[in-house]
């Protein structure tokens, strides 16, 4: 259900790279949420990093919700940047897995596979 790549890089060398991955596989950045960040600010003792980037391509939503309007719940697009004891991973949990038993067409199938291969590639030239 997971797609996680790890990473030789710093957290900050391998998020910068994220960042251009995702514009350069033509989706953007609607936000950054900084879970480690937030966890902190409440109180919480939190000795990794976590930003989980909320990811966009308006193309393919339209595409998807023409489709099937009720999977604009499920966008926007999610991947995360994290340390796990220390070691960099970069991930997402598959869309088509996740959405398997709402893919009731090839149309949308096939739309979510292709934003699906995306975010693997996303993943890949960050690591």
């Amino acid at each position: 259900m997971y797609f996680i790549v790890d990473s030789d890089k710093t957290f900050d060398s391998a998020r910068k790279d994220l960042e251009s991955a995702i514009q350069e596989f033509e989706f953007g950045i609607l936000h950054i949420h900084d879970l480690a960040d937030t966890l902190l600010s409440k109180g919480f003792d939190f000795n990794e990093e976590c930003q989980v980037f909320e990811i966009c391509n308006p193309r393919k939503a339209a595409e998807i919700m023409s489709v099937d309007m009720k999977l604009n719940m499920y966008l926007p697009c999610r991947i995360s940047i994290y340390t796990e004891a220390g070691n960099t991973k970069i991930g997402f949990i598959r869309p088509t897995e996740m959405l398997a038993p709402l893919l009731l067409n090839s149309k949308l199938s096939d739309l979510v596979h292709a934003v699906e291969e995306k975010l693997m590639l996303m993943a890949e030239k960050a690591k």
